[in-house]
């Protein structure tokens, strides 16, 4: 093998949603109390490096936890997820302050940070766990799906196939997968550039 299949695998595999070595748990950033109350979200993006981080700068979000949803296996490990057969995709809880954003806002900003027309997975994290979805509670279900139907008319709606799903149990991940973008700013950010995320978003959305 050439040198430079070899650097492309072994970059690669420093690129992919993998946390590898466990990184040192580190609290999360204290968020603004305005109202007191609070709401939870759950979304599916593909990696949840990059869904977490996206939220997690929205002001009205409190916190965003990467886990697991979808699936039949019951607190399902990453290792469990990623192999495949659980069923569950990668996906991100994410608890927001209502009086500052409104559930509809956040799945608004949602299609932006992915590609809802790849049914297969998200940039160069492609597999069954990797799919897109939004789980939506019985309370959320309408505004998910007026969502849904307005970001489907600007790209068409037969390309576009995130689908809005009931809300299921929301299982999290362990402490090496949280807050990853935050606590690894190079490797995330090398993940990020590897994948090739802002030039695809930008050929789906255009300059949104």
């Amino acid at each position: 093998m050439s040198s430079r299949p070899l650097l492309s695998l072994l970059l690669l595999g420093m690129a992919a949603c993998s946390p590898g070595e466990p990184a040192a748990s580190a609290p999360s950033v204290p968020r603004a109390d305005d109202s007191g109350r609070r709401e939870t979200a759950v979304f599916a993006g593909g990696c949840f490096w990059s869904v977490e981080a996206n939220f997690e700068a929205i002001p009205g979000v409190v916190a965003a936890v990467s886990g697991f949803a979808g699936g039949a296996t019951a607190n399902p490990s990453y290792d469990q997820v990623v192999r495949g057969g659980t069923g569950h995709l990668e996906a991100v809880q994410v608890t927001f302050d209502p009086a500052r954003i409104s559930y509809r806002q956040l799945v608004d900003r949602f299609w932006l940070t992915i590609d809802p027309t790849d049914p297969d997975g998200q940039f160069c994290d492609q597999g069954p766990s990797y799919a897109t979805a939004v789980f939506a509670g019985p309370a959320q279900k309408a505004d998910a799906e007026a969502s849904r139907r307005a970001a489907a008319a600007r790209i068409g709606a037969s390309r576009f196939v995130t689908p809005v799903r009931d809300s299921v149990r929301f299982w999290p991940a362990d402490a090496a997968h949280q807050d990853f973008a935050r606590r690894n700013p190079a490797r995330y950010g090398g993940y990020s550039r590897f994948c090739g995320r802002t030039a695809r978003l930008r050929a789906v959305w255009g300059e949104a």
